[in-house]
């Protein structure tokens, strides 16, 4: 039986339960358990309205009130922490045994971190018990209390530096490139000139790439392209998403006026990695989203997507070569500023990134923090 170890809790160090007789009461909060191993104590406090707060991508710090009686006996408290999500889609852990911490018994609140089994933007429930260590090494428990739900947060900018700083060292020559562009059936151009007053409009990013990433579900733009194929220096014609391209000059979204933005870096299962990055005009609803969330990158240089002036002073516009840059732009866009016309290649449904979900084991594009 496998008892994943906090990695932090406060200044204490964490333990696992001492015995494979101790988990097996452990695991199941609100049971009884026949094993001798465990003796209920009357007078051990049972942990009351349990407060969770200061909660990060990975760590959390939790309270309880308790009554007087039977405080000084305390030795440990049993923390009882699930993912609220149906378990099997956690393949990391046994279905059948919930993440159970052992610690000693510290002033509250304290914090509780370990990245390898807590994940961001994730439900999980949590219960508590205290216990005091018997002189024959086993312990006598309280009941659990009360079962409640919390949700991780996002990365913070602290991690997303450091998801940077990984895509930064594969990203490679840069090539240049003269337009962005979008695929898209048909329909959805039509839709755009005769339902949206000839415009592309904003919707809102789905839930592809890390899922700590503070875009994921919130931030609104629309998704262009602007890679190029190595021997033609030209947008590929093959694509996912459609048989209809929109092209657009580059320097009509990247300009001297727009800021750019990392927002995130992943692969799916695959030798492909992918950048995502934000180009927000100075000030839009989405430049202020941006700021603050996400690293801002210098649009003249950077590793992924430039926007420079040539000697005679037309702009230069390069993307790097070895990751697939996703570019959402956070403004919409006029159909009238572009063209659209059929592509000849074949959709490649397969390199679709709709929804996509991050490797998990990728050791290029993950951090030391949840994927």
């Amino acid at each position: 039986v496998f008892v994943p170890q906090c990695k932090h809790i406060d200044s204490q160090l964490l333990q696992t339960a001492d015995t494979t007789k101790t988990l097996n009461r452990v695991c199941f909060p609100g049971t009884d358990s026949a094993d001798a191993g465990i003796r209920d104590q009357d007078n051990l406090p049972v942990p009351q309205q349990i407060q969770i707060s200061n909660v990060t991508c990975d760590s959390f710090k939790i309270s309880w009130d308790m009554d007087r009686r039977g405080r000084e006996r305390i030795t440990h408290y049993f923390i009882d922490l699930n993912k609220k999500e149906n378990r099997k889609e956690n393949r990391f852990k046994h279905k059948d045994v919930p993440t159970k911490l052992v610690a000693k018994a510290v002033p509250l609140p304290m914090t509780v971190r370990g990245h390898w089994f807590l994940s961001p933007r994730t439900e999980y429930t949590v219960a508590a018990q205290t216990a005091a260590k018997q002189p024959d090494g086993e312990y006598s428990v309280s009941q659990w209390s009360e079962i409640i739900e919390f949700c991780t947060a996002d990365y913070s900018t602290v991690h997303l530096d450091q998801l940077l700083q990984k895509a930064e060292a594969i990203a490679g020559r840069m090539l240049p490139f003269s337009v962005f562009y979008r695929n898209q059936q048909r329909e959805f151009f039509c839709q755009a000139r005769d339902a949206q007053c000839h415009c592309m409009l904003p919707a809102v990013k789905d839930s592809s790439g890390s899922r700590g990433s503070p875009i994921s579900g919130k931030l609104e733009g629309i998704f262009f392209s602007c890679n190029t194929e190595f021997n033609t220096g030209e947008p590929p014609q093959d694509s996912p998403y459609g048989s209809y391209r929109f092209q657009i000059q580059a320097d009509i979204l990247f300009n001297q006026n727009t800021n750019i933005y990392f927002g995130d870096f992943y692969c799916m299962y695959t030798s492909y990695h992918y950048v995502i990055l934000v180009l927000a005009p100075d000030g839009s609803k989405g430049d202020v989203f941006c700021k603050g969330r996400l690293p801002a990158l210098d649009r003249s240089n950077n590793p992924f997507l430039t926007c420079s002036k040539e000697a005679e002073g037309s702009p230069c516009f390069r993307h790097a070569q070895d990751v697939i840059l996703e570019v959402i732009y956070t403004e919409p866009v006029d159909l009238s500023l572009g063209t659209v016309s059929q592509i000849r290649g074949h959709q490649l449904m397969s390199l679709s990134t709709l929804n996509a979900k991050k490797d998990p084991s990728c050791k290029i594009c993950n951090i030391s923090v949840g994927r």
